[in-house]
C-alpha cells in the first residue's frame, strides 16, 4: 500500500478535537468557531450568519457541524446562505472536520462552522 502525504498549500486544516474545542494549526479555539482556508476563529453559533456570509463569495460550501449529533441548521440560517450562493451541509462536527480536511486537500471552495462536541 502507497500513502500519500496530504498538502494544504497555506491553508489550516483541522488538527483536532475535544469536549469544547477544536485545535487549528496549532492554535486551540474553544466553543463554536468558523474556520476557512484564510483563518479560524469563535463563531456566535446557529443564531450568526454574519461570519458565514463574510464567506459567501470565496466558498461554494459550508459545512455545519452540529456537535455530537447531527441535526437540522434553522431555516432562516439556511435560507440566508442559499440566498448568498453558498450551499449549506449539516452532520456532526467530527464528520464536518474530516470532511472539511479531505475537501481543503483538493483545493475546494470551502469552509466549516462548527459547535462543540
Amino acid at each position: 500500500m502507497r500513502l500519500t502525504e496530504i498538502a494544504y498549500d497555506s491553508a489550516r486544516p483541522v488538527e483536532g478535537y475535544g469536549p469544547g474545542y477544536f485545535r487549528i494549526g496549532g492554535q486551540v479555539l474553544e466553543g463554536a468557531c468558523l474556520i476557512s482556508p484564510w483563518g479560524a476563529g469563535p463563531w456566535g453559533g446557529l443564531e450568526d450568519t454574519s461570519g458565514p456570509l463574510a464567506l459567501a463569495d470565496r466558498i461554494d460550501v459550508l459545512f455545519v457541524g452540529m456537535g455530537a449529533d447531527v441535526a437540522h441548521v434553522p431555516r432562516a440560517f439556511r435560507a440566508a446562505l442559499e440566498e448568498a450562493g453558498v450551499g449549506v451541509e449539516t452532520m456532526s462536527s467530527p464528520a464536518a472536520c474530516r470532511t472539511y480536511n479531505v475537501l481543503l486537500s483538493e483545493g475546494r471552495r470551502v469552509a466549516i462552522a462548527l459547535l462543540p462536541v
